[in-house]
């Protein structure tokens, strides 16, 4: 068993059940195809992928910790819907080409696997990702920069996508307002 397997498993099995998607996905989810397949990498209890079975697709949820893949489990069969799970380190697992149709990413910034996630996406595929920035109004999220966005460093790391949608308000303006400390991207792959 992997340390970071041990870490997430101890963090879900402390944590309650709610999955929730992400905000990307929640505010932009008019942008998903009707049909085809998606997949939610770094998974953890399986919001994204909840939305996405909901929304018609075909989802794969894939999570390094089998603790949160059981309550992904659970909450799909409560909710009567079909998701193909899987206990996976991706950094291990490589990335099917061109098998997607939409993926989605939160919460977990692995900067190698940006080229490996593109080529994943089919012609057209559409990615929704977001997670933490190192320029933060307040503590949240992981303190590692490792793990952390640079300013527009999403913008950089999927350049040959097509932004279709970008946020990232860092420390601008009023910091009692808005969204704050996270990037969100929608893009999609040249057809």
């Amino acid at each position: 068993m992997q340390s970071g397997q041990i870490k997430w498993d101890r963090i879900y099995k402390d944590r309650p059940i709610l999955a929730s998607a992400s905000l990307v996905l929640q505010q932009n989810k008019h942008l998903l195809p009707r049909s085809g397949t998606a997949l939610d990498i770094a998974c953890g209890q399986g919001g994204n992928a909840v939305l996405l079975a909901e929304s018609g697709l075909t989802v794969d949820a894939w999570d390094l910790s089998p603790v949160a893949i059981e309550q992904l489990d659970l909450i799909a069969m409560q909710k009567g819907l079909t998701i193909d799970t899987k206990v996976i380190d991706v950094m291990a697992h490589p990335l099917e080409i061109s098998k997607f149709d939409v993926i989605t990413v939160s919460y977990f910034l692995e900067r190698t696997l940006c080229s490996s996630i593109i080529a994943a996406l089919k012609p057209s595929g559409v990615l929704f990702y977001q997670t933490y920035c190192q320029q933060k109004v307040f503590e949240q999220g992981p303190t590692n920069p490792d793990y952390l966005l640079t300013d527009n460093e999403l913008l950089t790391l999927f350049s040959g996508l097509n932004i279709r949608v970008y946020r990232e308000e860092a420390l601008l303006g009023q910091h009692d307002q808005g969204w704050r400390n996270q990037a969100m991207l929608v893009a999609q792959k040249p057809g």
